[in-house]
Parts: C-alpha cells; sequence; structure tokens
C-alpha cells in the first residue's frame, strides 16, 4: 500500500505544481499563450486516452509489471521535461510523462482490489484520498519555492529520486495476485477517441484567444463526428477500449458518470480560483497558492475517515454527501467579489476538499466492488478515462468562461499569471467567475442526483449478486 500510494503521490504533486510554474515556462521557452495550456492538457489527453488499454496490458501481463513500468516510463518523461528547450519539446515530454502516470493510474486502483477484500477497499482508496490531499498541498509549496527561488526546471527533476525509490520499493514487495487473461488492444478506437478529444480541446482553446473562424467550428464538428465513430467503433470490437458492456453491470452507469461529472465539475476549481486571487486581488502566483494550503491539508486529514464510512454505509450515502458538500463549495466560491475577505476561497477550498474525500472513496470502491475480478484492470481504466474526460474539458471550459468577461487576451494572460485586473475590468472578470462557478454547481448537482441513483432499493438489490 505505500508504494501504491507513493504513485498517488507523485501524480498528486504534478497536478498541482505545473500550474505554479506555467508563467516561468512561458517566459523562458518564449512558448505562445495558447502553446502553454498544452503542457497541461497533452497530459490529461494522454492519460484519458490510454486508461483503459494500459489497464488492460494490467491484466495480460501482471498489473505489478505495468505498475513498476509506469514509475519508469514517468521519471523518464519527467527527466525529459526538465531538459525542455522549446515549446514542442515541452509537450512532447509531458505526452512521455502522461503515458507513466497512465500506467500508475490504471493499474493501482487493480491492485489495491487485489491487496484487500472488498469490505475494506473504502478505507484504502481513503488513504489515497488522504496521500493526494498531502501531495497536491507538497506540489502548492514546492512549486512556489521552487519556482519563485530556484528554476522551474526543478519541479520536474525532484521526480527523479522519487521515481526510483517507489522503483525500488515496487521490485521488492509487490507480487502479482490476480490471473493473467489474454486480451487484445484497441487502436482504432484509441485513435478516435484521442483525436475527437483533441479536436474539441483545441477549439475550445483557440476559442479562448481569438474569435470563432472555419478552423475552430471545423475542429469542433470534426471532433464530435470522431466520438461519434469512435462509440460505433467500440460496439463492434470484440475489446474495446471504452468496455461498454460494464454499463450492464448494476450500478457501473451512475457511478461512472457520476465520475464524469465531478471531474468536470471540481478540476477547474484550482485554476478559477487561482485566476481570481492573481487577477482581481493581484496576489502573486505563491501567495495566491499558500492560501489554499489548508484547504489541502483538511482534505488530508478527512480522506481516511471517509474511506472507513463508506466500508460501514455503502458508496451511496457517503459519495451523494461529498457531492452535496462539493455543491455548497462552489456556492461559497461564486460569491467571491472584488471586495469579499480573502477568507471565502479558503474556507471554499477547504470545503470542497471535504467532499471530495468523501465522493472519492466511496465511489472508487463502488466501481471495483461492481467489476467482475478478472476485470478489475479494465474497470479501474474505465474509470480513470471518465475522471480524466472531465478534467481536460473541465479545464478548457475554465478558459473559455474567463473570456466571456475580458478581452481574451487579457483572461489568458491572467490565467497564466502573467498580469493582474484593476477598476472595471476586475468588476467584470469577478462576474464572469461567478458565472462559471454557478454553472460548475449545476454540473455537481447533476453528478448527485445520479449518484443518489445508485440508492434505490431495487438497484441495491440488483447489485449484491454482482458485488
Amino acid at each position: 500500500m505505500l508504494v501504491v500510494m507513493i504513485g498517488v503521490l507523485i501524480a498528486a504533486i504534478d497536478s498541482t505544481i505545473v500550474v505554479l510554474a506555467l508563467p516561468e515556462i512561458q517566459h523562458d521557452l518564449d512558448v505562445s499563450l495558447t502553446a502553454v495550456t498544452w503542457v497541461v492538457v497533452a497530459y490529461l489527453l494522454v492519460v484519458t486516452v490510454l486508461a483503459t488499454q494500459v489497464g488492460r496490458l494490467g491484466d495480460m501481463y501482471g498489473r505489478v509489471r505495468m505498475y513498476e513500468a509506469g514509475f519508469v516510463v514517468f521519471t523518464v518523461g519527467s527527466v525529459l521535461c526538465a531538459l525542455a528547450w522549446n515549446a514542442p519539446s515541452m509537450i512532447g515530454f509531458r505526452v512521455v510523462q502522461g503515458l507513466g502516470a497512465a500506467l500508475i493510474a490504471a493499474n493501482s486502483g487493480a491492485v489495491i482490489s487485489e491487496l484487500y477484500p472488498p469490505q475494506e477497499r473504502g478505507r484504502a482508496y481513503g488513504l489515497n484520498a488522504l496521500v493526494f490531499s498531502l501531495g497536491s498541498v507538497l506540489g502548492v509549496l514546492l512549486g512556489g519555492v521552487i519556482v519563485t527561488y530556484v528554476s522551474w526546471r526543478w519541479i520536474f527533476w525532484i521526480n527523479l529520486p522519487v521515481g526510483l525509490v517507489a522503483l525500488v520499493l515496487a521490485a521488492r514487495v509487490l507480487r502479482d495476485r490476480g490471473e493473467r487473461v489474454r486480451r487484445r488492444l484497441d487502436p482504432l478506437g484509441m485513435a478516435t477517441l484521442g483525436l475527437g478529444v483533441f479536436g474539441i480541446s483545441w477549439a475550445m482553446t483557440r476559442l479562448a484567444v481569438e474569435p470563432p473562424d472555419a478552423a475552430q467550428i471545423g475542429a469542433l464538428a470534426g471532433g464530435a463526428a470522431l466520438l461519434g465513430v469512435f462509440v460505433l467503433v467500440e460496439l463492434r470490437h470484440p475489446e474495446p477500449t471504452l468496455d461498454l458492456s460494464l454499463f450492464r453491470i448494476p450500478g457501473m452507469t451512475p457511478s461512472l458518470v457520476a465520475s464524469l461529472l465531478q471531474s468536470l465539475g471540481s478540476f477547474a476549481v484550482l485554476f478559477l480560483v487561482i485566476m481570481y486571487l492573481q487577477g482581481p486581488r493581484g496576489l502573486s502566483p505563491i501567495s495566491a497558492s499558500l492560501l489554499l494550503v489548508p484547504g489541502y491539508l483538511v482534505g488530508a486529514l478527512v480522506g481516511p475517515y471517509t474511506g472507513r464510512i463508506a466500508d460501514r454505509l455503502g458508496p451511496v450515502v457517503p459519495a451523494t454527501a461529498g457531492l452535496g458538500i462539493s455543491v455548497v463549495a462552489l456556492l461559497l466560491f461564486a460569491q467571491m467579489t472584488t471586495g469579499s475577505g480573502l477568507w471565502l476561497p479558503a474556507v471554499g477550498n477547504a470545503v470542497i476538499m471535504i467532499g471530495g474525500s468523501f465522493f472519492y472513496a466511496a465511489n472508487s470502491s463502488a466501481v471495483m466492488k461492481a467489476a467482475p475480478p478478472e476485470r478489475l484492470g479494465i474497470a479501474s481504466g474505465v474509470l480513470r478515462t471518465f475522471a480524466s474526460l472531465g478534467m481536460v474539458f473541465s479545464f478548457t471550459v475554465a478558459i473559455l468562461v474567463a473570456a466571456h468577461a475580458v478581452p481574451r487576451s487579457t483572461a489568458f494572460a491572467v490565467f497564466v499569471g502573467t498580469t493582474s485586473l484593476h477598476g472595471a475590468d476586475a468588476e467584470a472578470f469577478t462576474s464572469g467567475l461567478s458565472t462559471a462557478f454557478y454553472t460548475l454547481t449545476g454540473i455537481m448537482v447533476l453528478a448527485a442526483a445520479l449518484s443518489a441513483v445508485r440508492g434505490r432499493p431495487d438497484a441495491v438489490r440488483r447489485t449484491t449478486p454482482s458485488s
């Protein structure tokens, strides 16, 4: 479990530390404002597309073996990112890093399912939530110190010793326990999903900095069409990238869709709050991020207890309660103005971290309990795919929303931390952010409704045999 948590820790640190480094990366490598977003989006896109496939590799060749391979690839990708010399090299090396993260993420859930019996998995996922929160805190603290006093390149160099230690520990203590299952990969499914999400993400990113044109509309339409083709491919492939047969398992559909909506509604929050603190409030990147540290610490303390609650009560109540708590947090964020106290974003972040801790442990446990033992790797990968899809589009939606409040170039500059706002622009930008938070609130309410569906008596009875 310690080795699994190191993998989660690395992923959590990387999720926040890179955000703080975006302005320095943009300046040092002379990267355009649109290109710098792909330092984040490219990483998420790779995890989204490959999560199910590398989970399948775990079923075929051993989950522990693929988990260890993830540490190797992630560490190599981190070193390459530290050595990047321009925008294409940085984005390309982030793709390599994303491949390693996909191997770690898709197989870690399956490893936990093999280590713990069903009635104790909630506690294990709660520990994962604890470590993710601690990693997010470390990412904020280390990122602020490293970017301010050393160099942005060291945010990637620090992954080298951690990755090597994790690899040595994994080789010594982890053993494959599940049976090997022969599976087929789905290259056409991967291609259509990846190109479809890429087309839509590229168009949405471009819309944030320039007016609509034929290229953007074509990319949106083409991306949507490719996603349609992807569904048709999946329905015919014997072992698809996104195994749609999982949706026939009682309780699986609301769990997976709730995961997508929760990510869509929450992943953008960090970026929107930092935009507010750096823009209208004029805080430096490190000061803005340090204000959010208490919230991550609260989430870390709550994580283990939420897992135990999920083990005792089942997934429905804690998962739905977590989404309800997140709704409260989003409503708090929506009240932020240019004159409101800085305690408001700090409290809001603490509340949403508590909600996320409740949801993550319970929902992950629900998915893995419902999945047949021989398909744990696939189920873990599908869960990661849905969560990552929400993250990708949450990120791009955050930029688009900001672009409606102030001039596009100004909104983007605020996003990467290269400017602040004053006067009427600050008021308009804050109003736009409030609209964004209300939109995210609606998404989170829908996620809570889907989560609650699992609590119907007939649904509970049907889930019992497959669990």
